[in-house]
């Protein structure tokens, strides 16, 4: 096979594959970022609890729209995450209990409450469908859905970043001025939310979180910059998305979970040879002597 066959074939002859890449192009673009703000906030598995959160809105919406409208669940997800989110600060806040403790009491609840319902109704496929993503059948309604999400998440970012960056690096000091850092944080928990609707569309409940923290992880371990953080995390979801859906075309492999191993992957190589990598700490450059 030629170079053409192999990374554009796919692409020029089937427009399920064109969707499923400017899918990814835009969950790279609006989850890439908003995985940078977790990671510095030590919320990665948070993000992942909150993936799982938006399973009983999803099936919710399911069991309203008789089927796998996105639409549908893609609200019904939205709901149930800001719900959980909602909850679990209100708990932390009131009660003993860490805000991570009552994220993970939530998280199992919902969990457990979604695979019940989708299974009170639908079949093993449903559900399949559900806890692991059709990103091959996404449609123009749910690219448009995938897309506007992006857009807003970009704008709001533009909008605050500048608290949120401080929030993150030094609350204390936010706090000191006056500069509403709840609020802020309530505002990064809503970006999440909305992201992992999105990435519910494409990779399912199971997986969304995948295209907002590996990147992230990547982008730290290469760059100490957050605007190069920002811009790498990116850049890793989208190559990941593009190699992702190259490889399971050729390999007839699922799509989503190979999307999620070739960013896993790409992970690994940096863990091996980025500048904060293990080659470097065992394998120091000598230093130049005058």
């Amino acid at each position: 096979m030629t170079i053409y066959d192999i990374f554009l074939a796919p692409f020029a002859d089937y427009g399920f594959m064109r969707r499923a890449l400017i899918a990814c192009l835009c969950l790279g673009l609006g989850s890439g970022p908003i995985g940078v703000f977790l990671m510095l906030r030590r919320m990665s598995l948070m993000g992942d609890a909150m993936s799982h959160a938006v399973l009983p809105g999803a099936a919710i919406g399911y069991l309203i729209a008789g089927s796998l409208s996105l639409t549908a669940m893609g609200l019904g997800g939205l709901v149930a995450g800001l719900s959980v989110a909602l909850l679990s600060g209100l708990v932390s806040r009131m009660t003993v209990l860490q805000e991570d403790a009552s994220f993970a009491s939530f998280y199992l609840t919902s969990l457990a409450l979604g695979v019940l319902i989708v299974s009170l109704r639908g079949s093993n496929i449903d559900l399949l469908h559900v806890l692991f993503g059709t990103i091959l059948a996404i449609d123009a309604p749910a690219l448009y859905q995938i897309g506007a999400i992006t857009s807003v998440t970009l704008l709001a970012l533009a909008i605050i970043y500048r608290p949120l960056v401080m929030e993150c690096f030094d609350p204390g000091f936010l706090r000191a001025v006056g500069g509403r850092g709840p609020v802020y944080h309530f505002l990064l928990l809503l970006l999440v939310v909305l992201n992992l609707v999105a990435s519910f569309q494409a990779l399912g409940t199971l997986m969304a979180v995948g295209l907002m923290m590996l990147p992230a992880a990547v982008a730290q371990l290469w760059s100490r910059s957050l605007p190069a953080m920002m811009a790498i995390a990116t850049a890793t979801a989208a190559v990941s998305g593009y190699i992702g859906l190259i490889a399971s075309y050729h390999l007839e492999f699922a799509s989503g979970p190979t999307i999620i191993i070739t960013a896993s992957l790409i992970y690994g190589f940096s863990i091996l040879f980025a500048p904060s990598g293990l080659a470097r700490r065992f394998f120091p450059r000598p230093h130049l002597r005058g």
